[in-house]
């Protein structure tokens, strides 16, 4: 049958044509790729993106493996677009060489706003640089990192330690991710802005309020992960107006949050006008040039308990949990922890070791740094792409898309990492001589890399090997959850579903 420009069919698509013609000219080249998954029309591979959005870490990582570029790319009509990219030149091409085109964008920076502000984390341009510099400017210096070390030794000996033995002799079940979350918590907050929320302390001495701060603090991280995964970016903005899940939690989160941080900015201001105040803690260094609003010092305590409390947790609580399952590896870090002891007169009765016996310690350094490569605190960081771009490897990401390199993909890809790649093996990271040898920071991000490469990377294998040879010259740890690995349960930290349950066994005098 003849079509008939007057008929009713032609009529209803008539509308649609300069969009299917739009459809029809666009360059091939700048169209995301199916990687090997079916493509729908006008939504392209979205949908599989939020089938898989429960599993999204373990799902995306299987397509990634896949891909011969190891990057995948999704835009739908009307939605932002986004490509995941598990390759080193990519990650290099986003993070240093093409820097700029690659800010944080005010898409993400709008989605984390009520929860970190304009902070370090969450800022880009001018506001972002001076924060780094006066922030790169305190870590240089040798009183924060003698200000670290001994917050780091005062958890460990009056509270970790202590609340290990009493789990061993009681034969609990512990939750080692909730104890490591509460100790990095205590920690941060000391080093940060000399506060003690003794939430590793005895019950009777722990404050309530730490305790629902740091609820507050994953629900509002569960909140902001729900906004990224959601592929209408703006839907949370409706969901907070009509008072919705997660956003109704999200709400009153914040409110505990910056309640608490609040208190700390204005009792920090207090004491300073008293003349009280502390010029150690990393709070009093930047209020001490008197610059900053209270809303910016809010930003920096936000800022830095993210860092401080759920990086470091989360790298020890996987840390932990592989080294259960391998004894020849926890075997070679006690024999290493003995032996930096023997090596320096004076040290045998101390309750902590020295900088100089933890920067000896090669093979606990390389235990911990594989660890973080399987199980990188940050499996995943987004950037946004300011105009048109070509990655390394040909994928075109457009103006405005989400660009995402993932760290857990990357640990798991053969072409980065060789045969054997999802294997927990320290050995990787050591020469013949047995001294460990850095990677690439772009085929290692756990750390980031190029201009926003983190400031606090030395302070916290400094906290990770003092906590791990502490722990581990006292006591041993024996998984009881099964032999399945723990779930993954991605938030803006890997953190453990259902956490770490795990038994305290004394370590005998002599050698495992």
């Amino acid at each position: 049958m003849e079509l008939s420009l007057t008929s009713p069919l032609a009529l209803l698509l008539l509308p649609l044509l300069p969009l299917l013609c739009l459809l029809l000219r666009r360059d091939p080249k700048k169209q995301p790729r199916a990687h090997g998954l079916k493509a729908y029309p006008l939504l392209g591979t979205l949908p599989h993106f939020v089938k898989n959005q429960d599993r999204f870490l373990e799902w995306c990582t299987d397509v990634i493996k896949r891909d011969p570029t190891h990057t995948i790319s999704f835009k739908a009509l009307g939605l932002t677009g986004g490509a995941i990219t598990a390759n080193p030149a990519n990650v290099e091409h986003i993070l240093k060489t093409n820097f700029a085109n690659y800010p944080k964008g005010e898409l993400t920076v709008s989605m984390i706003e009520d929860f970190l502000g304009r902070g370090i984390f969450n800022s880009d341009g001018e506001q972002w640089l001076w924060q780094r510099k006066a922030a790169s400017y305190e870590f240089s210096k040798r009183s924060l990192r003698n200000f670290v070390v001994d917050a780091v030794r005062f958890e460990v000996v009056e509270r970790l330690l202590p609340l290990l033995d009493r789990a061993r002799q009681d034969g609990r079940t512990l939750d080692v991710q909730d104890v490591l979350e509460r100790f990095a918590f205590d920690n941060i907050c000391r080093v940060a802005f000399g506060e003690d929320p003794a939430c590793l302390a005895e019950e009777s001495m722990a404050a309530p309020q730490s305790a629902e701060f740091m609820r507050a603090f994953n629900d509002a991280q569960n909140a902001i992960m729900a906004r990224f995964m959601s592929p209408f970016k703006s839907l949370w903005r409706l969901k907070r107006l009509l008072n919705m899940e997660p956003e109704r939690r999200m709400r009153e989160a914040l409110r505990t949050i910056h309640g608490y941080a609040d208190r700390i900015v204005r009792e920090r201001r207090e004491r300073g006008e008293a003349g009280l105040a502390s010029r150690d803690d990393f709070l009093s260094r930047f209020a001490a040039s008197g610059e900053h609003s209270d809303e910016s010092l809010r930003d920096v305590v936000t800022n830095f308990l993210l860092a401080g409390r759920d990086t470091t947790s989360s790298a020890l609580s996987w840390f932990f949990w592989l080294v259960s399952t391998r004894p020849d590896v926890e075997e070679r870090i006690v024999r290493e922890i003995r032996a930096a002891r023997a090596s320096r007169q004076g040290s045998a009765g101390a309750a902590t070791l020295s900088f100089d016996e933890l920067r000896d310690m090669h093979y606990l350094h390389a235990a911990i740094t594989e660890s973080m490569r399987l199980y990188p605190p940050v499996a995943m960081d987004t950037h946004s792409c300011k105009e048109d771009d070509l990655l390394p490897d040909g994928t075109f990401v457009g103006r405005g898309w989400l660009t995402t390199y993932s760290a857990y993909a990357m640990a798991r890809v053969e072409d980065v990492w060789g045969k054997g790649c999802e294997e927990f093996r320290p050995e990787r990271w050591l020469g013949e001589d047995g001294a460990f040898r850095p990677e690439s920071p772009f085929r290692y991000p756990v750390f980031h890399a190029g201009p926003r490469m983190c400031l606090g990377k030395e302070m916290a294998y400094i906290q990770m090997k003092s906590i791990v040879a502490c722990v581990f010259e006292r006591f041993g740890f024996q998984f009881v959850g099964g032999e399945e690995r723990p779930g993954l349960l991605l938030s803006l930290t890997l953190r453990m579903e259902g956490g770490l349950p795990m038994k305290v066994i004394r370590r005998e005098s002599s050698v495992i």
